[in-house]
């Protein structure tokens, strides 16, 4: 079949007069974000505009695609009024001609800046966040990382994610490759400034992230912590472990009963003024005793951290609930490895396996946008309906 005459005219986001939004402020549709995206082709002989190919993508994987190969047999399928809401301008004789091929997707996302695609996902889905604050009336943003185990780049190094995630909503604010020379230490400041708004929000992390440098960061943009102390900051965790805390009453207790066992957690809080560490205002003991179900082994661990929140900003059970909603990341790492497979993923083209995750990270947070709580049941119904993806997106 002879290749459509190339043309940059009109652009994809003349679409948008045409697309109602999300949300009735005026804030920038997707389509406007996706074409914040540079392009990595030479214009000439370009056959589908990039914003069209990343909308479909991002359709195909809300309709439950978990390959390249899926995302391909989805665009194929997909009507002539779903193309043209994503952006596409369909031929009024051979309409098929307009469909990007699987092999068109590949090459793209194996070349996309990844850096400026998750800008882009991340500024689009913070848009849409609720504006409430969870139950400790703050709002929580959990910082963590995650391996994609069965991707790898082209010389075998393993890909490694850090992401912020909302406590409340679960939504992906902003993404980072951590680089094989680098570390999740020195992407923690590069990974929070893709964030437009910290000012007081409460960053939590783990051991790895109980650096001075991070807390100094986060104080100068007006933002809180709480961090867990470990062996690594042996000074700081050897004056928690000396303060009083027999003296000091309990002043929480959580029972909770799951994956096989039963868990005690008791928490006790102290204020404090001249710890290691900058910012500190509260010192945090938590006891876990957990009791295997079936085995009826208990063990007791006790968890040290501070936070920069003092007495009045944060009692100790919001303390408690914010360390707990610091696990709400481990909840989409879940989803995105039994729902999308992305463990068993062996996608290794360039930068493809990260934008994968990207558009993973994108699906969830539109379906949870919508109130959706069972991803994998949303992911089945939209894909019975090729325009619900489209609505959930805010293109139809």
């Amino acid at each position: 079949m002879p290749a459509d005459a190339s043309s940059l005219i009109p652009p994809a986001l003349d679409q948008l007069r045409e697309s109602p939004q999300v949300v009735p402020e005026e804030v920038p549709g997707l389509l406007e974000r996706l074409a914040e995206v540079p392009d990595p082709r030479d214009p000439r002989g370009v056959r589908h505009h990039l914003v069209v190919v990343l909308a479909l993508t991002a359709c195909a994987v809300l309709a439950g695609a978990t390959s390249l190969l899926a995302v391909g047999e989805w665009i194929a399928d997909a009507p002539g009024d779903v193309i043209e809401q994503a952006g596409g301008h369909p031929d009024p004789v051979l309409p098929r001609r307009v469909l990007p091929a699987e092999t068109t997707v590949r090459r793209l996302l194996a070349r996309i800046d990844c850096d400026a695609l998750d800008r882009a996902v991340g500024s689009w889905l913070a848009d849409r966040r609720p504006r409430t604050t969870g139950a400790t009336g703050l709002r929580g943003l959990a910082v963590d990382g995650k391996s994609l185990r069965g991707a790898a780049r082209a010389n075998g190094r393993k890909i490694h994610l850090l992401a912020a995630v909302e406590h409340t909503t679960g939504l992906v604010l902003a993404q980072l490759d951590v680089g094989e020379k680098t570390g999740e230490i020195t992407c923690f400041q590069p990974l929070l400034d893709a964030v437009a708004d910290l000012a007081g929000v409460v960053v939590t992390s783990d051991a790895m992230h109980t650096q001075r440098e991070h807390a100094g960061y986060l104080l100068g943009r007006a933002a809180h912590y709480i961090v867990i102390v470990k062996g690594n900051q042996k000074k700081l965790r050897g004056q928690l472990k000396s303060l009083p805390w027999r003296d000091i009453p309990l002043q929480g207790r959580a029972k909770n009963v799951g994956h096989g066992r039963t868990e005690i957690r008791r928490i006790k809080v102290a204020t404090v003024n001249n710890l290691l560490f900058p910012g500190a205002r509260q010192a945090i003991q938590i006891k876990r005793r957990r009791t295997d179900r079936k085995t009826g082994k208990t063990t007791i661990k006790t968890v040290y951290a501070v936070t920069s929140l003092t007495a009045e900003q944060a009692t100790a059970s919001k303390l408690a609930q914010l360390v707990r909603d610091h696990w709400q990341i481990e909840a989409l790492h879940h989803v995105r490895d039994t729902t999308f497979a992305e463990d068993a993923s062996q996608l290794r083209t360039g930068n493809a396996p990260r934008a994968m995750a990207t558009w993973r990270n994108l699906a969830i947070g539109a379906l949870r946008a919508a109130g959706v709580n069972n991803i994998a049941a949303g992911l089945r119904r939209n894909a019975r309906n090729p325009r619900r993806p489209l609505a959930l997106l805010g293109l139809g």
